[in-house]
């Protein structure tokens, strides 16, 4: 008899996303339907992951994180999935890898700082050193064998409300975040509710777009291209080096 001894949360806010992680999987694994969302529960050696598709926002996603604390006792979460590439030399097809998570729409100035969480007073959420430096590994193979030319980024993720679609619209951020490499829908919620929770968080994104004004074309061109490939090369080795522990 198997003895789990992990569980492991992977949410995306994308069906295209994740769908080649969930036919993987689908075999090993049973589906449970809860809070409008089909969370996979499948076992890889000692370790039971449930994968699960948050719909897009911070509110969807902060959702599906407590969701999978609280209901499915997950001991730690990644979030994986496309962003728009907006620090220097982030380029489509390239991968980041979150240090850091930061909500770049959140501003209750004067009161607090902007950026600053109101009441929790932090602005910006570490992502886990372990689980990171594992799916920066991950990623590097990845890449390494589907295309070298590709590059793995580590540092701030930028999240946010807000579909960023153009020039004009990652202008400000670049402006208020010189330091952030990506903006994306997510992560920051879940980094929050597992900072609140006190579990490991990773977050892994492909590079999409650049965030501007050809965002929605590349966008597009990327999510039925790479999205789910990237999600399945880049999480599944994670996942089986957690099994094996």
């Amino acid at each position: 008899m198997t003895t789990t001894t992990r569980r492991i949360g992977v949410i995306a806010a994308m069906p295209e996303e994740a769908e080649a992680l969930f036919e993987h999987l689908d075999a090993h694994g049973d589906r449970v339907y809860h809070g409008k969302r089909d969370f996979l529960i499948a076992h890889r050696g000692s370790t039971e992951i449930i994968v699960v598709v948050s719909r897009v926002g911070k509110v969807s996603a902060a959702a599906t994180a407590a969701e999978l604390i609280v209901r499915f006792g997950v001991d730690e979460l990644i979030v994986t999935g496309v962003a728009g590439g907006i620090g220097p030399g982030v380029e489509v097809g390239d991968v980041v890898v979150a240090t850091e998570l930061i909500h770049h729409d959140l501003d209750a100035r004067p009161i607090w700082p902007r950026h600053v969480v109101p009441l929790l007073e932090v602005a910006r959420f570490t992502a886990d050193a372990r689980l990171s430096a594992e799916l920066e590994h991950a990623a590097r193979e990845f890449l390494g064998d589907r295309s070298p030319k590709r590059n793995v980024h580590k540092g701030l993720v930028a999240t946010g409300d807000v579909f960023v679609s153009s020039s004009e619209m990652a202008a400000p951020i670049r402006g208020a975040l010189p330091d952030a490499l990506c903006v994306e829908m997510e992560g920051a919620a879940v980094a929050q509710v597992a900072f609140e929770q006190g579990v490991p968080v990773g977050v892994v994104r492909a590079i999409s777009d650049r965030a501007d004004d050809d965002t929605e074309s590349e966008y597009t061109a990327s999510l039925a291209a790479f999205a789910a490939e990237y999600t399945l090369g880049i999480c599944l080795p994670l996942i089986e080096r957690e099994g094996n522990r």
